[in-house]
């Protein structure tokens, strides 16, 4: 069954700088891992009806299946990432990984 590994950002103190890091250090490791099918980023314009957002950017990562998940993050460039992310991910960032049921 089809997993997701979904990716929430908080805001960061600076935006530009983040988004710099995000785009040419981070997806880059990402790019590496094996068993992707597809990766959709998002940037957060806020909440319904307009009202603010804590959220900064959410990343979705697809995979065939949890094997396939759990292979990327425990391969190089999954190791690589979750430092990475431990070290630029704003304060109360988080990750889930989920099941497509429909």
């Amino acid at each position: 069954m089809t997993v997701k590994l979904t990716v929430v950002y908080t805001k960061p103190d600076d935006a530009e700088a983040w988004d710099k890091h995000y785009s040419e250090v981070h997806m880059p490791i990402v790019d590496r891992w094996a068993g992707v099918e597809r990766v959709e980023v998002a940037r957060v314009s806020g909440g319904p009806g307009g009202s603010p957002s804590a959220n900064h950017l959410i990343t979705e990562i697809y995979f065939a299946d949890e094997a396939a998940l759990n292979a990327a993050l425990g391969s190089d460039a999954g190791r690589e990432a979750g430092k990475d992310f431990m070290s630029m991910a704003p304060a109360g960032s988080s990750m889930t990984v989920s099941e497509i049921v429909k």
